[in-house]
Order: C-alpha cells, then structure tokens, then sequence
C-alpha cells in the first residue's frame, strides 16, 4: 500500500483513533502519525504503545504542517477544537471527523476553518464499549461502513482521497447528506443505546429489592444491553443532546409501536405478537446476510464467557 498523506493528525487518542493509527502503520497510509490527547495520561500510554511519531498537548501544535487532520473527540468538543486549530491549518489540509452525529458537526466546525481547508465530515460505523488508547486494534473498521457527508460545494478531489483512506483501513464508504445520517442513525444506533442505557438503569432499580438476583440470573439478552451501556458516557451524552430533533422522532415512533405491543398482550392478540416477532427476525437474517454479524450462536460469545 502507498503512502496517501506525508502527515496524519489525530485529536483524541481512543479507540477511534487508536485503531486508527494501528491500522494506518500497518497498511502504510502515512509518513508520520502526530497525536494530541487532554490527558497526560493517555499522551504517555500512546507514546508507549507506538500509536504516534509526536505527540502534543495542544491541539494546535498537533495539527501544523498536517495534511489530514481527524478529529476523534466526543461531538460536544468538536467546536472547541475547531476554534483552537482554525489558524494552524495549512492550505489544502483536509478535515475530517468520525462524530456519530454530523448536521452539529458541520454547524460546529465548518465556521472555524480558513478557506483552502477541506472539510468532509465522517462517520465510521464501528466501535466496542471500550474507550482509550489501549483498546485500538486495526481490524475495528474492517468490512464495516463508513458515512462521508461531503457539503456543497466542496473539493471533489478531497472526498475522493478520504474515500480511498477508508477503503485503505477496510471500510466500505457511502455519501449522504448530514441531516439523512443523523435520522438514519437515530434509529439504528442512537434509539438502542437509549433503551440499553434505560433498561440497565431500570434493572439497576430493581437489583436493590431483587437482592441481587437480576445480576446473578442475567440471560443472554440482559448481558447484550449491558455491553451497549458500558460505551463511553461522555460520548453518548453529547450525541443525544447534538441529535435531539432525530433522536425524539424515532423514540416517538418507537413509544408508539411499543403501546401497540402492549395492547397486544395485554388483549392475547397471539397473532400480532407472532407477526411481529417473524418481522424482527427477517430483520436480524438480513444483517447477518449483509456481512454486519455472525451467525455463530449465541451472537458468537466466546463459550468461557456466555
């Protein structure tokens, strides 16, 4: 694989853009990997681990001479990072992000950037509940989506090299607009993370007058919504408060569907219920045929920890 950028930036150093920077050493993507992380801490621990050739305690210093700069912080800093590394930029660079959310990334950031710069928001559809530099791993992006939400008006040729980046790290790339992402996300990532973080707080409730029984008799499905709500809270706090308006539509409709599904108990309606479930299933059959999960039982849990 060929060099595709002299100078590659990271702002932020979790899994994100740690995996991001095992999986550029390994396919050759860059020249030099810098790196600006809040933490001292972390700025240590990717030093060690050989995440980056530099590492920065400003964003700033991070982003000079860069020829991509890839913002890996939480939605609610990107504004904040967008006004530090305005200046630093130099002509022709372009920008991207890996945000769940894009129409506030665009509002955010688009502002702070000189002209000459090249903004392409993105967003990489992968991830695990764990968070810090020491969870990265080169394969997270492999055969997963990633979403470029170019604006208009933008440089072609920019989308293009951020295309062939992603291909480069395993992904395969769609274009949309920032606003059809986030109502599409809303429903397929930010709405399940909603009710896993609801039913664990609910079960949490419930665990002090169960006397522990709802950890100790944890099923399958329980565990699944726990390894949802263990994502980062940070991140997850400002995708909901950044993607409101799609967010409240989805959970309206999904309120909704679920007093639908309430009156059908409630009223023995087998018929609806047994319809419904055959729908769902269709649903789980179709991500598996699409390459998005394993068909292995038990969702492929390792045997040692089921």
């Amino acid at each position: 694989m060929s060099v595709q950028f002299e100078r590659v930036a990271l702002i932020g150093i979790g899994l994100i853009g740690s995996s991001l920077a095992h999986v550029m050493r390994r396919e050759k993507i860059a020249t030099h990997i810098t790196g600006y992380a809040r933490s001292e801490e972390t700025r240590k621990t990717a030093v060690q681990l050989g995440l980056v050739d530099s590492i920065h305690s400003t964003a700033a210093s991070a982003v000079k001479d860069a020829d991509l700069v890839i913002l890996c912080v939480p939605v609610g800093a990107c504004a904040a990072i967008a006004m530090e590394i305005g200046g630093a930029l130099k002509p022709g660079c372009i920008v991207t992000d890996v945000g769940s959310v894009k129409a506030a990334v665009v509002r955010d950031v688009a502002p702070h950037l000189p002209a000459g710069v090249h903004f392409v928001p993105g967003h990489p559809i992968a991830g695990t509940e764990q968070s810090g530099p020491a969870s990265g791993f080169a394969d997270l992006f492999l055969k997963r989506w990633c979403i470029l939400t170019p604006l208009p008006g933008g440089d072609a040729s920019a989308v293009t090299r951020l295309e062939k980046f992603w291909h480069s790290c395993g992904s395969e790339v769609e274009l949309m607009t920032p606003e059809h992402h986030d109502l599409v996300l809303a429903i397929t990532s930010h709405l399940p993370h909603l009710i896993a973080y609801n039913t664990v707080a609910t079960a949490a409730d419930l665990e002090e007058v169960t006397d522990s029984e709802v950890i100790k008799y944890s099923a399958g499905g329980f565990r699944d919504f726990t390894r949802i709500a263990a994502s980062d809270p940070t991140m997850w706090r400002d995708v909901f408060l950044n993607n409101r308006e799609a967010v409240l539509e989805m959970l309206g409709r999904f309120s909704e569907d679920l007093s639908a599904l309430q009156r059908a108990i409630r009223w023995g309606d087998g018929e609806a219920l047994f319809n419904l479930f055959t729908r769902a299933r269709e649903v789980r059959r179709n991500i598996i045929a699409a390459g998005q999960e394993t068909a292995a039982p038990d969702f492929g849990r390792d045997p040692k920890h089921r």
